[in-house]
This record gives structure tokens, sequence and C-alpha cells, in this order.
């Protein structure tokens, strides 16, 4: 008998799931997917053009808070949980909502939807979201590019519009972003690769991605997404920790997995780190990921023009997807604030606005930050109108791209980065290359 299916997704794992174990299974019928953890990502279709002849219609995305009424209503026989950085205990609770109202629940094995590529493949992952893996997927490019190697970048799927028209994007350009209609959260991913000279793939079908990236690199290297598994087998898989959240390597779904299968362990942030930190995570890696080779790595905040801050009454913006499911508090730009003098980091909550306020209520661990979110053209606006309402005497932009790109904001700005520096050896270049010679990539 076929078996009725919901996926739960967040418009990412889910759909790449469906598309190399559910679309073409005489076993399965997807009825639904939900969507969780993105705004605005429900209430779309997952269109026939990429659901295959089995769905001429397509397939319906619902918010996640009906998951328990579709159940009922489509006769569901199955759940497969399909996103990223979750406590495996609200897991769990997600499991027993589908089985007391008669579904199963599944979870898909890391290697079951991962494709094999005829070119080696680096991965670099994490434990949780905001862990540092763009600035250490931009080292890692680097230091390949000096074999005079071609690399191209595969980033982790972020489909936020219309699905038809992202089966397959390549940027190369900043042209390229409007072409596409990228959101903020995808230009922050794209942009510092593409300012590198780095071909970048993204979208939905990573069968048609994997096959074009192919065509042009002699290494690909998957830029990972949250704290999920990578879409191709890796020859090297990198996973980065973050000693702020000690311990949380082994609480988050699927973070613990991609623990528990690293070839190179990077303990990020080990320059502000709490030292009881950092060995909470050396010794969770040393006791349940021994293969694992351990890299101790820094994270040090760059500003342009650091004197510019001292004394100052600071705005911060900060990464939006840092802050929101991956549960930080500050990031570069409160470090960069208090390392410069500033006077005040000004709180910005009581002159939120629209999704931006949203924000605040739904994750109230947020408090003297703004979250850069701007998953469509109402968010941005949104977020531009928060920060220009507030009075200070300058913003911090602790974001991956240069926002004053796409926000108009009436002061004066200056931009925060973190960058990728080896600590202590062994340094990433010598444990990569390494893994790559023992496997007979390079």
């Amino acid at each position: 008998m076929v078996e009725n299916v919901i996926i739960m997704g967040a418009a990412g794992r889910d759909f790449h799931n469906f598309n190399v174990y559910f679309k073409e299974n005489p076993r399965y019928r997807v009825v639904a997917f939900t969507a969780a953890q993105i705004p605005d990502i429900e209430s779309r279709r997952y269109p026939p053009e990429l659901s295959g002849d089995a769905y001429p219609k397509g397939i319906p995305i619902y918010s996640e808070s009906r998951l328990i009424h579709l159940i009922g209503e489509h006769h569901v026989d199955l759940v497969a949980f399909s996103y990223s950085d979750v406590p495996h205990v609200e897991v769990m609770h997600k499991a027993s909502q589908a089985m007391a109202h008669g579904a199963d629940f599944i979870l898909m094995g890391a290697t079951y939807t991962m494709l094999r590529s005829r070119k080696p493949v680096v991965s670099v992952c994490a434990v949780r979201t905001g862990c540092g893996k763009s600035q250490t997927t931009r080292k890692v490019c680097t230091i390949l590019r000096k074999l005079n190697k071609k690399v191209v970048v595969v980033r982790h799927p972020m489909p936020y519009g219309d699905l038809r028209k992202q089966v397959m994007q390549r940027f190369v350009s900043y042209n390229d972003f409007a072409t596409h209609q990228c959101t903020l959260e995808e230009r922050e991913e794209y942009e510092p690769l593409v300012d590198q000279g780095i071909v970048v793939y993204a979208g939905v079908d990573y069968g048609k991605i994997l096959e074009a990236a192919e065509e042009e690199a002699d290494i690909i290297v998957w830029d990972g997404g949250n704290n999920d598994t990578p879409f191709y087998f890796p020859t090297v898989h990198m996973v980065l920790f973050d000693p702020h959240r000690a311990g949380h390597e082994r609480l988050y779904y699927p973070g613990e997995t991609n623990m528990l299968m690293a070839h190179i362990a990077i303990i990020n942030k080990v320059d502000t780190g709490p030292p009881a930190g950092i060995e909470q995570v050396r010794k969770n890696i040393l006791e349940y990921a021994p293969q694992a080779r351990i890299v101790m790595a820094e994270s040090p905040v760059t500003v342009t023009h650091p004197d510019r801050i001292s004394g100052k009454r600071v705005l911060v913006v900060e990464d939006g997807p840092t802050l929101t499911h991956g549960e930080m508090a500050y990031g570069a730009g409160v470090v960069a604030a208090e390392t410069y003098g500033a006077a005040e980091i000004v709180d910005p909550r009581p002159h939120a606005v629209g999704t931006i306020k949203e924000t605040y209520a739904r994750y109230p661990h947020i408090k003297k930050v703004v979250p850069a979110m701007g998953y469509g053209k109402v968010q941005i606006k949104d977020l531009e109108m928060s920060i220009n309402n507030v009075d200070c005497d300058m913003v911090l932009f602790a974001t991956p791209i240069q926002l004053t790109r796409v926000l108009s904001i009436h002061k004066p700005t200056l931009r925060v980065r973190y960058e990728y520096r080896d600590c202590d050896p062994p340094i990433l270049e010598e444990a990569l290359l390494r893994r790559l010679q023992d496997s007979g990539a390079i």
C-alpha cells in the first residue's frame, strides 16, 4: 500500500530529501510539506516543474502549526523530520505529536541522502548555527586555490522565493544577486565568496547543481547551513564547535551527527571562549569523535576604523540566524563595541517595528542588539526603519555583507567582521591537506 507522507522542513533539507528519496519512490505519496524557522515560506507550493509526474499539481506547503490537523485530514502514515538546529528534546516532542495521532516518525540517515561526486568534496559544517562556518569556508577556499585548483562552492539551500526560478542558481557577480532576487540572508552567504572570485552554486535541485559544479571545479567546497549535514559525500568533513555554547554539540539535531562524522574538528572562538567551555568541547570530541583531528581557531574581530567607536553610543546589528535559531545573545558587533570602548550599547527594542518587533517577541533572549532579518522586501524595510528609529551616535554592522548597500541608514556606520585565524598547531591548512593526501584527492 502507498503511504501518505508529510515532510517537516524549513525550505532546504526538506526539498532535498524529497528529491533524492521520495520523489520517484512508488511506496510513498507526499501530501504536504510543513514550514518552520523562516518567516513567510508557508502558503507556497512545491511546483509541478520540480515535483515530477506523480504530482501534476505540485505539493502544498503549510505552517508547521497545522501538523496535527494535516495528519488527520490526509490520513498520514509517515512524518519525515527534515530541518536542522533543533534541540534533541524538541525533535522528540514533535515525534510524540505525530505518533499520538497515528503517524510514524522518521529521521533520515545522514549518508542516506548524500550524493556522490566524481570530484573531491570538502564540507564545512557545524554543531550549531553561528559557529563560524562562513569565514572558515573562505579560509578553505584560499588554502585550496594555493594548490592551483579551481574551487567551486556549493551552498546549503536558501530557496525562499519562487522555487521554479531557483532550481539551480550560479553566482559570479553582484548582478546575479539582483537577477535571482536574493534575500538579505542569501546575500550574506554568497557575497563574501563572490568578492573572493569564487563561483557559488545554490538552489533546489542538488543533483543538477552537482553536475554543473563538477564541470568547472577541481574541488567542490560544501558550505553548510545551520548545523545540517552535507548533501554530498565529503572527502573531508570539517565541523566547527563553539565554546560559548559548550555541550551543545551533544544536544542539537543534527549537529551531534556532524560531530560523530567529523574528520577535522575545529574548536573556534578560542580567543573569546571561556577556558572551561573550550575544555568541555575538547573532551566531548575526544570521547565521541576520537577519529577527528582537533584544530584550535580564533575569530578575531576586524573593524575598518576602530578608533571611531571610543566614547560613542552605538547601535549593534548582528547576524540574524545566529541570534534567532542559533540562540546567541550577541556576536561580533558587541565584541567590537566592548573591545574598542563604546560608551553605551543602545537598546533598540523600544524602537523596533513590524517583523523586527515580532522577532524580539519570538526570541526573547535577544536584547540590546538588532537581528539583521531580511527574508523579503517588507522585512528589509522594517529592519531599515527599526535602525533609523534609534537615537545613537553610530551603527555597528556585524553582518557578512555591507548592509548599507541595501539599507538607507541616516547615521554614521562602521562594518565589523570575523575572520578565521589559526591558534595552536596543528593549523587548518596542514590538517586539511594531510586528509586530502591520505584520501588520494591531491
